[in-house]
């Protein structure tokens, strides 16, 4: 789940994920599996593979599972997964983003479609709020990697186009398409990342008081339960103060 940038609000989400560990195991595996099938078997010459395999590491994947991910997808009886985008609005208006990985097209449109109608939302047409949002590259560095004037200037050096850091840690942004070479520079001057990947970032944010928080959530952690679904992204803003009621 992506929302609001304040790295407080994504370290939230990130404790529940660490509960459902083997249900972001088995997503983290898929999309391994996927980039594997649709390119080269070898990380080195598949850049969407080599930033997958980054992706499980930096979430504790164990070695076993990201080989059997990817040895699964050369064999003959492995599933074709079709990659969808759907979108639409959750409760208070809020710009919700859903990609999911499916066997089935019509039983994951089916379940996403109810997910939204029983949580406040409501399903829209494809690309009808994606335009509230840019396709971005995002690197994720703990504090301890350096000032925010050091990591600053790593990532100018890297290609990057902007950064966020706080006390919590620095978020590199950049160009979609130069994900995989911005984060390999970065791993030269700063080391080992905490998370590589695409993301949608969204251009406005929608502010939510306590009530519009947990309705929200609410909607967000169903549709993140459902094993079709990759990853969820909305463009809501929460004080901290609020997060930390949830």
């Amino acid at each position: 789940m992506a929302g609001h940038s304040k790295w407080a609000n994504i370290q939230h989400r990130k404790g529940r994920q660490d509960k459902l560990r083997s249900k972001l195991f088995s997503k983290l595996a898929k999309e391994i599996t996927v980039a594997a099938k649709m390119g080269d078997p070898d990380p080195d010459k598949n850049p969407r593979l080599r930033l997958a395999v980054k992706e499980a590491k930096s979430n504790s994947v164990p070695k076993d599972v990201i080989e059997r991910a990817i040895k699964k997808s050369q064999g003959g009886d492995a599933e074709n997964y079709e990659e969808i985008r759907y979108e639409g609005y959750g409760p208070n208006g809020v710009a919700v983003i859903v990609e999911a990985m499916t066997d089935n097209r019509n039983r994951t449109a089916s379940n996403v479609r109810s997910t939204f109608s029983k949580n406040g939302g409501n399903l829209g047409e494809t690309g009808s709020v994606s335009f509230m949002f840019d396709r971005k590259g995002q690197v994720s560095y703990p504090a301890s990697a350096g000032d925010a004037d050091s990591v600053m200037m790593a990532a100018i050096e890297a290609g990057a186009e902007d950064v966020e850091s706080s006390e919590d840690g620095h978020i590199i942004w950049c160009a979609d398409t130069d994900l995989s070479d911005v984060s390999t520079a970065l791993e030269d001057q700063l080391g080992e990342s905490e998370s590589t990947k695409l993301v949608w970032r969204p251009q406005t944010t929608t502010p939510l008081d306590l009530d519009g928080a947990q309705k929200l959530m609410k909607l967000i952690d169903a549709l993140e339960d459902d094993d079709d679904v990759q990853t969820v992204t909305a463009n809501f803003e929460i004080p901290d103060e609020i997060m930390d009621q949830l």
